[in-house]
């Protein structure tokens, strides 16, 4: 049983945390679902799908230094696998209960997030294809899955301003991504993993992650104020102020003292992005329905 706990612990479930934004967003987008629905993709994708995909790469990494999440790992097991499988499986098949449109995508996205770690493909040595997959996925297939798992229909969904929004999805993932390889750049060569931010450099993810959220809030914004959701603007631009501090801080310390650039700053800065975004997000939902 020990080993079945340690192996849960690399499941990371509280780091599923990090990917909330993206399931906010898709609610605040649109009307008319049932919250019965919401809530079984919400569990599905977060309880079941991320960790399970946490697990398969760590399985593989077999990370001995700090990872998402968790500073000190536990050694990987083969009970880690078995825990993989059974949220696999169970993930497919309360999607496929859901709607089999929605399970077909679970599995889709599963499989995608395992060709990133499995030493057969591992997408993770190609830092330009490995961005593209993790950050289309994990930011606008997931926004497209979570609207199609709610009850929408593909033509819905495929049309502006959705497909816009899942730009945007897309966007912020760019800016984050990278940011999470920021203080690995040693373990990463060493496994020979020729991640994004380790050829982009410190400053030059920074500069990258600056450009990418830029340009994401600016599109967001655009949406807002052409479909006369001007309220919506404010509510975003004043819930990620705390962002924009962390992060501008952040960079500047880094000039001075290499050493900021660790573990610690790095989950400190997703935790920020993750409530920060995800509460802007909410409170849009809250908003619509009580004004």
């Amino acid at each position: 049983m020990n080993s079945y706990r340690s192996a849960l612990t690399l499941m990371r479930i509280p780091f599923s945390v990090y990917l909330m934004p993206i399931f906010w967003f898709a609610l605040s987008a649109v009307t008319g679902y049932a919250v019965w629905r919401a809530v079984a993709v919400f569990l599905i994708l977060h309880l079941l799908a991320y960790p399970a995909s946490n697990g398969y790469n760590s399985y593989y990494d077999r990370d001995e230094g700090s990872i998402g999440g968790l500073k000190q790992p536990p050694k990987v097991t083969r009970q880690l696998m078995h825990l993989v499988l059974l949220f696999d499986v169970l993930a497919v098949g309360l999607g496929m209960l859901l709607s089999p449109l929605f399970g077909a995508l679970v599995t889709l996205y599963l499989l995608v997030s395992k060709a990133y770690s499995y030493e057969g493909i591992r997408l993770k040595k190609h830092p330009i294809l490995s961005t593209f997959v993790v950050t289309f996925f994990q930011g606008a297939f997931t926004f497209v899955m979570v609207l199609v798992g709610i009850g929408f229909a593909p033509a819905e969904v495929l049309q502006l301003p959705y497909i816009g929004f899942a730009l945007v999805s897309t966007l912020f993932l760019c800016g984050s991504y990278p940011l999470t390889q920021i203080y690995q750049h040693s373990e990463d060569r060493q496994r020979g993993d020729r991640t994004l931010s380790l050829i982009l450099g410190i400053k030059g993810t920074y500069l990258f992650a600056a450009a990418s959220l830029l340009l994401g809030t600016a599109l967001l914004l655009y949406l807002y104020f052409t479909t006369d959701q001007v309220r919506n603007i404010y509510i975003f631009l004043i819930c990620t102020a705390p962002v924009v501090y962390f992060f501008a801080g952040w960079v500047l310390r880094s000039q001075h003292d290499p050493r900021e650039v660790n573990y610690e700053n790095t989950m400190q800065m997703n935790k920020i992005s993750s409530l920060s975004i995800s509460t802007a997000f909410i409170i849009m939902m809250v908003v619509r329905a009580y004004l």
